[in-house]
């Protein structure tokens, strides 16, 4: 993703390089939190808007007693804010029209857009940096990883390893950028004969400063293989408290669930002592879950975790009400219990690690851990192209007949149906 990073307030304990001023990038020191409290043109894979996240956020909560699971409720802006080890998330919810021969809207639909860079959804659907396919054509990423969640929607990817892919409706990529990748992800338009609706998440988890430069790697987790259900919980579950619940498992450990398969190896959630834990949850209306709290051997302390209800919909959260989008954050020590309100169902993305007591510097597509690791990217880029690109296309959109697939640079190729 393209970050076009503006200067603003920043704090936590990340260092967020906007355009050259005379008083250069602000330096922000002595928090857990790793936030991008500025301005951000986030145009990944999948983009999102300029925006003041510091003035954004609105603390609506404070501390919880020390009995309960909740630290603080705050409103969620876009992206969510995060804490180390992650850098941020973003949430798409596109609707778009049904496709025209190109996989893309009718052109007649894209008159008035500012096409390569139109954002803010109008019409509820965006191009983001696409134009004619939606989507974010070739462009670099060094120092950090992103995690792409699908729910609904297909995304086609090719990068500078030689890796292609199609994936979508609860697939996961996972993508460790390490020294230097390209990649361009786009949103083909597959119906012609209706809506084609995207909605995804996508992560960016930060990488220690020992595994900044590691070799690049791309990685598909296939909906089939991630769990997705509480196996022994219905039976102890009181009556109607889980029915209906979908819980999904992207990474790290959960009781009663099965492990998904591995993060990529030089991941930070390869680490056990990192305890990344990354779960989307689907609450009909009325239900309940509860994510038990941490029972690993390693202290809490330094163990970040917050749940995002990102939906809008009321709820609770072990009973204290929650309205609208908002991020909580909670003890890792203690159980939480999330819970829909009879009106409509709720959904929670949850992340979980141990915080990088490191700096950190943003600046666009690159992560380091000081001002030199950012300008060394940017020499880097500019001499290699992180690999050149082995594509006809900046915006490969693959066959529309296609099903999904991943095809890796050492030839392996996975071939899954259309789900």
């Amino acid at each position: 993703f393209w970050l076009k990073p503006l200067q603003g307030p920043s704090r936590g304990t990340c260092t967020l390089m906007g355009p050259a001023s005379s008083e250069g990038p602000q330096v922000a020191k002595g928090s857990r939190r790793t936030t991008t409290g500025l301005a951000l043109g986030i145009g990944c894979a999948l983009g999102a808007c300029s925006l003041m996240l510091g003035a954004l956020r609105s603390f609506v909560g404070g501390a919880g007693s020390p009995e309960g699971p909740i630290l603080g409720v705050e409103k969620l802006g876009f992206p969510f804010e995060c804490e180390s080890p992650f850098l941020f998330a973003v949430y798409h919810l596109d609707h778009y029209p049904p496709g025209d021969a190109d996989m893309g809207p009718p052109k007649a639909l894209l008159e008035g857009r500012a096409l390569g860079s139109d954002f803010g959804n109008p019409s509820g659907w965006s191009m983001y940096h696409g134009e004619r396919v939606p989507g974010f054509p070739k462009h670099p990423h060094r120092g950090f990883e992103t995690i792409t969640v699908t729910r609904r929607g297909w995304i086609d990817h090719t990068d500078s390893l030689g890796n292609a892919g199609r994936f979508g409706g609860g697939d996961v990529q996972w993508m460790t950028a390490g020294r230097g990748i390209n990649h361009a992800e786009v949103f083909p338009l597959l119906k012609q004969d209706g809506e084609n609706l995207l909605e995804l998440f996508q992560i960016w988890i930060n990488l220690p400063r020992r595994s900044k430069m590691v070799e690049p790697s791309f990685k598909m987790l296939w909906a089939e293989s991630l769990p997705t259900e509480l196996p022994e919980a219905a039976a102890s579950a009181p009556p109607g408290s889980g029915e209906g619940v979908e819980v999904r498992l992207v990474a790290g450990e959960l009781p009663r669930f099965q492990q998904p398969p591995a993060p990529p190896p030089d991941s930070y959630a390869s680490e056990p002592a990192a305890d990344v834990l990354v779960v989307t949850v689907k609450l009909p209306a009325g239900t309940s879950w509860t994510l038990p709290r941490y029972s690993g051997e390693r202290p809490v302390d330094g163990l970040n975790r917050n749940a995002y209800l990102y939906t809008g919909a009321a709820g609770s959260v072990s009973g204290r009400s929650i309205t609208g989008r908002r991020r909580v954050r909670l003890r890792p020590d203690a159980d939480a219990v999330f819970a829909a309100d009879a009106g409509a169902p709720l959904e929670v993305l949850i992340l979980q690690g141990r915080e990088l007591d490191e700096p950190v510097v943003q600046h666009g597509p690159f992560v380091g851990n000081s001002r030199e690791d950012i300008a060394k990217a940017f020499q880097d880029y500019q001499r290699t192209g992180f690999g050149g690109w082995p594509w006809s296309s900046d915006a490969v959109a693959h066959p529309r007949e296609r099903q999904r697939f991943a095809q890796y640079a050492d030839g392996r190729v996975e071939e899954k149906p259309m789900q």
